[in-house]
């Protein structure tokens, strides 16, 4: 008996439960996102246009990826109906560039993974946040797209031209610091930005004008003398020397400044002469007093992430929700709960979870919140843990799960009439025993992997000729036995979930 002779008996279009993953399942993406959502939805996710911090622990396959899809499309929905109060989403769920970078520069005094993250700071996490929103923001900002609808994030031009000439240079500053972007050169970024802003810098040319007229009409007056033979002499090259100081004096300020900055981003790579060439591109009163990341403390980022805010908010976004997503899968990481400890714990800053405007979404491992009970008084009062809605397990009951499965059914059923899961057993199964028989699969990926086990298990029992349209209570009970064992199995061997 085929698979697909018993779900069009039951009048589905397809397996609701053949895919595990969020991410790559086009049933949650086309149906389940916008409907289906955890009883905890609304602590976790709040209001939408008033960004605020959660803190979410869940095991393997509890839907925290789920989730962050499910907010994503929530924003892009507020900010669709609310273009002049939108959200800015940064998605901070790919570790693995920042942590290779890291990891790169600790290598002389840092050589295996855990020493490695424990030199991890919390200006490590906001210049990979920085990174993420900077690049993005310049990638809309540039981008060609003005056909068909206008998306949740695009950037109007007419609100480009809103931006006061300190925040045309704030743009670039932000530019020249943190776009990360591999399809183009920073460089040529960095001018079609200046371009598209319309800040104005023609006057940081003066230094070097004049150091090439001197040296221009200097020579000029030799050669039309007949003496360029004096050149051999020390008082032209003291003239050329002097002419050329005020902008040699700048170029080595910068290339120092430029130093100090590389050598503090330690997330990616920033070339030091290239960072020069764009900071000198602003002139001397544009820099003076402005925060620069050349050192090894937080406060000058708060300062860069007020000033990316200012930028938004004059752009349409009055804030910003930053997602933390799979932790356990960066290579430097791979599963481990004390290097997610050791990544994630600089985070927990209340200075930062609380930063007006700003919203963290936490959707982190089970296995790091076993580490909570250690912390001592310290760590709670740094990070106010009390303050940022925390969730301490994305619990599933039997009852959540049973619902889960019924919308899928219904989501794929090619009939008016309401289908259940029930609809699939024999009729002495009843409905608080299948609730009772979900209750121990815990989360939604174990559910559908069993489901589907089940439904390959019994279109094995019988054939074509000879179907059978219902589910034996026997094979729910067997194959559940079966694959508990081997859940049970998993966990023993590669930790929970």
């Amino acid at each position: 008996m085929k698979v697909q002779q018993f779900l069009e008996h039951q009048g589905l279009s397809q397996n609701p439960f053949s895919q595990e993953d969020a991410q790559t399942d086009p049933l949650f993406k086309q149906f389940c996102a916008k409907d289906i959502f955890h009883p905890a939805w609304d602590k976790i996710f709040g209001d939408a246009g008033q960004p605020a911090t959660s803190v979410v622990f869940g095991e393997k396959g509890s839907g925290k990826t789920a989730m962050r899809l499910q907010m994503v499309q929530q924003i892009s929905a507020h900010n669709v109906q609310h273009p002049d109060d939108r959200v800015y989403v940064i998605e901070y769920d790919n570790f693995n560039p920042f942590l290779d970078a890291f990891h790169s520069r600790m290598l002389p005094v840092a050589r295996s993974p855990e020493r490695t993250l424990s030199k991890w700071r919390l200006w490590d996490h906001m210049d990979a946040i920085l990174s993420l929103g900077v690049t993005g923001l310049l990638n809309d900002l540039l981008s060609d797209n003005t056909s068909g609808e206008p998306g949740p994030n695009e950037i109007h031009s007419e609100r480009l031209r809103k931006l006061s000439r300190s925040q045309q240079r704030d743009l670039l500053l932000l530019a020249s610091l943190y776009d990360h972007s591999l399809g183009q050169s920073p460089s040529d970024r960095w001018t079609a930005t200046r371009r598209r802003a319309g800040f104005a810098n023609w006057k940081v040319w003066w230094d070097f004008s004049l150091g090439l007229s001197v040296s221009l009409v200097l020579f000029l007056i030799l050669a039309q003398s007949g003496n360029l033979s004096q050149f051999g002499e020390f008082w032209p090259w003291l003239l050329i020397l002097v002419a050329w100081g005020p902008w040699l004096w700048r170029q080595a300020r910068l290339w120092w400044l430029s130093w100090r900055i590389a050598h503090q981003i330690r997330v990616f790579e920033q070339p030091v002469n290239l960072l020069r060439s764009m900071l000198a591109r602003f002139e001397s009163k544009d820099l003076v007093g402005q925060p620069m990341p050349s050192r090894d403390r937080s406060d000058d980022r708060y300062e860069l992430l007020s000033k990316f805010q200012g930028i938004l908010g004059t752009l349409g976004f009055a804030g910003i929700t930053v997602i933390v997503d799979r932790v356990d899968e960066p290579h430097l990481v791979n599963g481990s709960a004390e290097r997610m400890r050791d990544l994630l714990w600089p985070m927990f800053d209340n200075k930062l979870l609380k930063h007006a405007g700003v919203g963290f979404k936490l959707l982190l491992p089970i296995e790091v919140s076993f580490y909570l009970a250690k912390e001592d008084k310290t760590f709670y009062e740094k990070s106010r843990l009390d303050k940022q809605h925390l969730v301490r397990s994305l619990e599933w009951t039997g009852e959540s799960l049973y619902d889960l499965a019924n919308d899928r059914i219904r989501a794929v059923s090619t009939s008016p009439s309401s289908k259940t899961l029930k609809n699939w057993f024999e009729d002495g199964i009843t409905d608080a025993e299948l609730i009772s028989t979900l209750a121990r699969l815990r989360v939604p990926r174990h559910l559908f992997k069993f489901l589907h086990r089940l439904l390959v298990e019994h279109c094995h029992r019988y054939t074509d000729d000879a179907p059978r349209w219902d589910i034996a209570r026997e094979t729910l009970h067997s194959t559940l036995a079966v694959y508990l064992r081997d859940l049970e199995a998993y966990d023993r061997g590669l930790g929970a979930g």
